[in-house]
């Protein structure tokens, strides 16, 4: 698609979409750097990435309200976005940017956090806060009162008050590994964090707006922890693993959140590449979508046309099963739930595609074709629960 077409079809979404804040909304942060040929990824010109706000109070046909000129970056989990519990502020963290290098263009690390004001007629960018270096995963606490940001170049945490329409830097914690992504529990006391380097599970203990990090309370994972969501009843963490992305059955830790020791308590692999990751506000299930061989390059023996998106049912003692499969697009990332469950919406990255499924008794069954994107999806989630 060309720009002209992708604008056309932009604006026509955005006239078609009345201009309400509130939880049914959804952040998408489009990523126009990052591109991929037969040799795999290339690196482009800055300056044309967005962040949409979609519209989903009709769940099978997702309307775009708004589109800011916002940066935002493949090359972080697509976690880096969140909007708070009351539907009025979304926060977007963005992990690089592109730089001039002779000819080419090189990958530098960014520590930008941007606040949209959701309550605006069109949303609109309120401001900028300075976070660690390469801000990845981020997570907004049930209360709507804190943030942590994990930071991979800064080894840090970075922790945010948010009160009254503002957000504002107060602490960095600091882990010496990586930090890929970020869950806080549904009681606030506890958040984990993905040492995606370390293969291990940071416990940070958080009381108020104080946030301490405990090593000894370092979990094990399987090879390279890079997304983790919690449960609504705070009982289990689970952790995807990415592995080396070479057709590996790559795992998907389960985690006792609670107790004075958290500690592994399943393991299972839904298939390769779960960098996206979600748990639906009901409890039930867990879905991924399956890179696959979907971002390789053509001569990669690993290399597949299209993701798959794996639905798991969240049984009472953690056991996670595979109930359905659907196919995706080429390199899918992004993944959400509507907030009343019942509906998976998935972003594809190289086709510039959303996809969206019910779930019918744990299978995913996709409601009309896929809605094309005016960009990239490199990341997508709604509300904090």
């Amino acid at each position: 698609m060309d720009m002209r077409a992708a604008s056309l079809m932009a604006c026509a979404l955005l006239a078609a979409t009345p201009a309400l804040a509130g939880t049914r909304d959804l952040l998408i942060g489009l990523d126009e750097k990052i591109t991929y040929d037969s040799n795999g990824q290339v690196n482009g010109a800055p300056g044309k990435d967005a962040v949409l706000v979609l519209d989903i109070s009709n769940p099978d046909r997702p309307r775009i309200r708004a589109s800011l000129p916002l940066m935002n970056s493949l090359l972080g989990p697509p976690t880096n976005l969140q909007i708070t519990p009351d539907g009025k502020l979304g926060l977007v963290a963005n992990s690089v940017v592109t730089t001039r290098d002779g000819d080419a263009w090189k990958i530098a690390m960014d520590n930008k956090l941007f606040v949209i004001d959701l309550a605006a007629n069109p949303p609109k960018l309120i401001d900028t806060v300075t976070v660690g270096s390469q801000p990845s995963g981020l997570a907004i606490s049930r209360k709507g009162d804190l943030a942590l940001v994990a930071n991979r170049a800064g080894k840090s945490v970075s922790v945010l008050s948010i009160e009254d329409g503002a957000v504002k830097p107060l602490d960095e914690v600091p882990l010496e590994q990586e930090a890929a992504a970020v869950a806080i529990s549904a009681d606030g006391t506890r958040a984990f964090v993905c040492l995606n380097k370390a293969n291990k599970i940071a416990v940070l203990g958080v009381d108020g707006r104080k946030v301490r990090y405990d090593t000894s309370l370092d979990i094990p994972s399987a090879f390279n922890p890079y997304n983790v969501d919690i449960t609504p009843d705070g009982h289990y963490a689970i952790v995807s693993n990415t592995g080396a992305q070479a057709n590996n059955g790559d795992a998907v830790v389960v985690i006792e959140a609670t107790g004075p020791h958290p500690h592994v308590v399943r393991i299972m692999s839904p298939g390769n590449g779960p960098e996206g990751f979600a748990i639906s506000p009901d409890g039930r299930w867990a879905v991924t979508p399956l890179l696959l061989g979907s971002g390789a390059r053509d001569s990669d023996w690993f290399k597949t046309k299209d993701g798959e998106l794996a639905v798991m049912s969240i049984g009472r003692d953690g056991t996670l099963a595979v109930t359905g499969r659907a196919q995706l697009g080429a390199l899918p990332e992004g993944i959400a739930f509507s907030p009343d469950s019942s509906r998976v919406y998935v972003a594809n990255y190289i086709d510039q595609t959303l996809q969206t499924f019910r779930l019918v008794n744990g299978q995913p069954v996709q409601t009309g074709s896929a809605i094309k994107l005016p960009g990239q999806p490199a990341s997508m989630r709604g509300i904090a629960h």
